[in-house]
């Protein structure tokens, strides 16, 4: 049985020339840079300062399957979507498109886990972070 996933977050952002390698396309290290700054900005709008001190949160693990090459230039949109959370984390996913082409370039997945940055244990999601992510 499939996750129910719940779209969050829509990031678009340049593809810039110098995201691509010898081969002509986005080096793949580089995906994972356009999910971090797609997950920051979800963060960021749920008035969760990314900094350090405190709690806040963390990936435990990421993971992005390649499906077509994305080359300069052209805007990736990256669309961010998360399933049910748990006491202190949530797992997202990602889907990777170029804009104006409905295409699946790429698909990724990470989990988040609230964290308190002192001790490096996990610590409950906040309450306005469960709010949002268990609205229908």
């Amino acid at each position: 049985m499939e996750e129910k996933k719940k779209l969050i977050h829509v990031c678009k952002m340049p593809i810039r020339w110098g995201d691509m390698d010898a081969y002509g396309h986005v080096n793949n290290t580089v995906y994972f840079r356009y999910m971090e700054q797609a997950r920051v900005e979800w963060i960021e709008a749920m008035n969760i300062l990314v900094r350090p001190g405190g709690a806040g949160p963390v990936i435990i693990n990421a993971s992005c399957t390649f499906l077509i090459p994305m080359s300069y230039p052209g805007r990736v949109e990256v669309r961010t979507f998360t399933g049910p959370p748990g006491r202190s984390s949530v797992q997202t996913y990602v889907e990777m498109y170029i804009e104006g082409d409905e295409r699946l370039y790429a698909e990724g997945a990470a989990k988040v886990v609230w964290m308190d940055t002192q001790t490096g244990k996990s610590v409950p999601l906040p309450d306005h972070v469960r709010a949002m992510l268990e609205a229908e």
